[in-house]
């Protein structure tokens, strides 16, 4: 868990340090990281982690019912951000986006491994694997190519993006689809090494867009906290665990693990999506700072307490 945290602060910093040092050419080099992350990491990583995967009945329910938690919260976001306070597409695709996916991998795994063990690390993975790969691949990309600026004009267009953008529904396709001789052990294994890569990136993004923003003079640092990503630090941190804890009621022998994983911070693969279909990056980067810092502090002071 320390060198994941590390992991995260040295990237910013060095996003942060970039961006100063090489004003133009370090955010452009993060956005074509994030499209290198999309297009060539994640495709191999849904791969051959969907191969094996296996289902029992509890494990099941609780995942279908992750994923209804996750339909639920991208509608409540929209509905937040859309008719309550009328954001721009950009602006609105990004609080959606950024409430409905949860940062299970980077943060999720070593979380769960720390306080669970090792058994309920098995049953995240399975969780995140299918509620959160699903609901990037179908969530998120779709709410890009809806509310996105390089989605084109008109449905066809926007549809057609949606397909064209999205390498990682192919990838889930082939995994569900092939033979498990495809993916032997090592593949595998290798394939949850490379979650760091884009946790690395991803973080470096974050820091190299805010210092940029910050240089043009449309925000200081640290952020401030204004309606859009406060809207994100509610969705994402407490109604989307609340929403699973509700639908969960009626069921016995859900996994734990999958309730902690629902009240991660918003994941860094939003990034990927806004810049692939131009949503608001700094709404992203934003809600991904402010929503990681109370999941960590959260973390560190119940390791402290504990």
């Amino acid at each position: 868990m320390i060198w994941i945290l590390i992991t995260i602060v040295v990237a910013t910093a060095t996003g942060i340090y970039a961006e100063r040092r090489w004003p133009e050419g370090a955010g452009l080099g993060s956005r074509r990281g994030l499209l290198l992350i999309l297009y060539f990491v994640l495709p191999p990583i849904v791969f051959f982690n969907l191969v094996h995967l296996e289902v029992d009945f509890a494990a099941g329910a609780g995942i279908g019912l992750g994923l209804v938690a996750a339909a639920l919260l991208g509608l409540l976001a929209w509905a937040i951000a859309v008719p309550l306070m009328k954001l721009p597409a950009p602006t609105a695709g990004a609080v959606i986006c950024c409430a409905i996916l949860a940062n299970t991998s980077y943060l999720g795994y070593p979380m769960v491994y720390a306080l669970m063990g090792g058994d309920a690390l098995t049953e995240a993975v399975l969780f995140d694997v299918v509620v959160s790969y699903l609901t990037l691949m179908l969530g998120a990309f779709a709410v890009g190519a809806a509310f996105g600026t390089k989605a084109g004009e008109g449905f066809r267009e926007r549809l057609k993006s949606f397909f064209l953008r999205n390498p990682l529904i192919y990838a889930a396709i082939l995994g569900l689809l092939a033979p498990s001789w495809m993916a032997p052990d090592l593949a595998v294994e290798i394939s949850r090494v490379l979650v760091l890569l884009p946790l690395v990136v991803g973080f470096f993004a974050v820091g190299a867009i805010l210092t940029e923003e910050q240089r043009a003079g449309l925000i200081k640092l640290p952020p401030r906290l204004h309606r859009p990503v406060a809207a994100v630090v509610v969705l994402r941190l407490l109604v989307a665990p609340s929403l699973l804890f509700v639908l969960t009621l009626p069921l016995t022998g859900v996994p734990p693990s999958y309730f902690l994983l629902a009240a991660m911070p918003t994941g860094l693969n939003s990034m990927i999506v806004g810049h692939a279909y131009g949503l608001e990056l700094r709404i992203m980067a934003e809600s991904i700072v402010y929503t990681t810092t109370i999941v960590v502090l959260g973390a560190a002071g119940w390791a402290i307490l504990s």
